[in-house]
């Protein structure tokens, strides 16, 4: 799954480095602005397992199922939006706007369960970047906060089946670091964009049978989210 979600990105940075390599050494007569925007194919790779079981119910507890519970998170392709400001040529701030949609589904002794469905979530990220001063060709690093906003959720199937009616997942602040490059477009303000992060963030789930908690877990999310796309500066 996570081959055939990252082989169109893979097949653009090629060609964005191709393309980079090719106007290294023509000049930009555009001059660079304080702004950024980026619009972006971003592929969100999650972890999902459990990191730890808080609570389970009596009832769930003697089933075999749940003898080594672990789950893992589906991957997804989303469009991203990207705003960066400079306060100097080498440093910016970065902040990014999207929405991902991922079920939860079972490994281990709960393979082939549908324990969470529709997860959607908000990657609310700030960053600190310095870029390379290497011309057209700008290598990066950043680092910064980051709140997962989670809704949306459902039950899945499963959960459904064994009285679940409602699921809860949490909201959590997070940190994420991210490398990559920005690829000038020789004469325009237009440009190439690599990027990949890597966040470390948690969320605990709580399972519901009416009122009652009969599950609470807590997930390690760390994703990595890889993106290329479009950049326009003024």
């Amino acid at each position: 799954m996570m081959t055939q979600t990252i082989r169109p990105l893979v097949s653009l940075a090629i060609a964005a480095a191709a393309l980079g390599c090719a106007t290294a050494a023509r000049a930009d007569d555009q001059p660079a602005g304080k702004w950024q925007v980026k619009l972006l194919a971003t592929a969100v790779i999650p972890d999902g397992k459990i990191d730890t079981v808080n609570s389970i119910a009596p009832s769930l507890a003697a089933m075999g199922a749940f003898s080594a519970p672990q789950t893992y998170a589906s991957n997804n392709v989303t469009p991203t939006l990207a705003v960066e400001y400079f306060f100097t040529p080498n440093v910016s701030v970065e902040t990014i706007a999207g929405i991902t949609a991922h079920h939860v589904g079972g490994s281990g002794s709960l393979a082939g369960t549908a324990l969470v469905d529709h997860v959607m979530v908000i990657p609310a990220t700030l960053t600190v970047k310095y870029h390379l001063p290497l011309g057209p060709i700008k290598p990066y690093v950043g680092v910064g906060p980051s709140l997962y906003l989670v809704m949306g959720e459902r039950p899945g199937a499963t959960a459904s089946a064994l009285g679940v009616s409602s699921v809860s997942l949490s909201s959590n602040l997070g940190v994420a670091a991210q490398a990559g490059v920005d690829i000038a477009i020789p004469n325009t303000r237009y440009g190439l964009s690599l990027d990949a992060k890597r966040y470390w963030v948690d969320t605990t789930a709580n399972f519901y049978a009416g009122s009652t908690d009969v599950l609470s877990t807590r997930h390690k999310l760390d994703p990595w989210v890889l993106s290329a796309g479009v950049s326009y500066r003024f």
